[in-house]
């Protein structure tokens, strides 16, 4: 009788369940699980873009801000549409006036303005955002600041949507 080498002992395989699943097997599962994860993603997608265009019509319009209460080159905080939705209103030239949701596209960490570089800062992972228009300038965040529709009625700044 042949002797039982000792790597054996050390790792026991049981062959039985060695070609429990083939190479084939697994790759059809990893197909389907991949299909599935496709799938899911596409439908969360259209439902985000269902939901950000059905909501549109429906956003309330608030008085931000009197046009004079800001100086040239400062920002204010602001809620909207609702009170758990911090945003900033940014004074860029004395007729110029733009707002972005404050929470950072890469984590939600709040953002703030640097008058010195005209830039948005977040400070939790140095996202920087340009000011006039929200696109990302550098960091992590790879999507712009969501922009809100302000409109001027006489004195008055409102926000009354969002692009």
């Amino acid at each position: 009788m042949p002797e039982v080498p000792t790597w054996k002992d050390n790792f026991p395989i049981s062959w039985v369940d060695d070609h429990f699943v083939t190479r084939r097997e697994f790759t059809k599962s990893l197909v389907w699980v991949s299909l599935a994860t496709f799938l899911a993603n596409a439908v969360l997608a259209v439902l985000g873009r269902l939901k950000r265009n059905w909501g549109a019509e429906s956003l309330p319009q608030v008085q931000v801000a009197t046009v004079d209460a800001l100086p040239v080159g400062d920002a204010t905080v602001f809620h909207y549409p609702g009170a758990a939705d911090p945003c900033l209103l940014v004074r860029l030239e004395a007729e110029r006036y733009v707002a972005f949701g404050q929470k950072c596209t890469h984590l939600g960490c709040p953002v703030y303005y640097r008058a010195a570089s005209q830039r948005l800062y977040c400070p939790c992972h140095e996202g920087w955002f340009d000011a006039s228009d929200g696109r990302v300038l550098a960091g992590p965040p790879s999507r712009p600041l969501p922009r809100i529709v302000l409109e001027r009625r006489g004195d008055e700044l409102w926000a009354v949507g969002q692009a």
